[in-house]
């Protein structure tokens, strides 16, 4: 049985919880990533171990996005996360390149979905258990309103704003 790992980081959007997996060769896959307050974050559960060490790429990764640094991350991520579709619409959510934004249409007509599809690849992309690096905060409405961010649509204009995505207001 495979022993989930976390650690707990500070950021400019409050503590993030770190979870993942030990790979064979070191290191960590990341399975999730989640925010203070973030609808159906993950919690630490009973036999998860505390390795923060096992983050350490991650947390510097997340430290130089923050900074303004980074603008590609480069994490493992676990695998089985998700239904099949969930999986196209996140792997879709992966090439929305830092500082543009797209449509939850734009996403939809990517994965092949369509009229009620949209709604469900809402849900998918509400459904993404690595925010921040899956960049879920990079989906707009289509008529350019912040819509829906697990985080809080507050701190998805923050992480828009740090990519020059949108002015933050004030």
């Amino acid at each position: 049985m495979m022993t989930t790992l976390y650690a707990k980081v500070g950021s400019p959007l409050g503590e993030l919880l770190l979870a993942g997996e030990e790979r064979a060769g070191g290191g960590v896959a990341l399975a999730s990533l989640s925010l203070p307050g973030q609808k159906g974050a993950a919690v630490v559960g009973d036999g998860w171990r505390h390795a923060p060490e096992a983050f350490a790429g991650v947390e510097g990764q997340l430290a130089a996005y923050f900074e303004g640094r980074l603008t590609r991350f480069d994490i493992a991520y676990a695998d089985g996360s998700g239904t099949e579709f969930q999986r196209r619409v996140w792997a879709a959510l992966d090439t929305v390149p830092y500082g543009e934004t797209v449509s939850y249409g734009q996403i939809a007509a990517r994965v092949g979905a369509t009229g009620a599809g949209v709604r469900a690849v809402g849900t998918a992309i509400g459904r993404n258990p690595l925010l921040v690096v899956r960049p879920c905060h990079r989906v707009i409405g289509a008529d350019g309103s912040l819509r829906g961010y697990a985080g809080g649509v507050e701190r998805k204009e923050r992480l828009l704003g740090l990519e020059g995505a949108l002015a933050v207001r004030g």
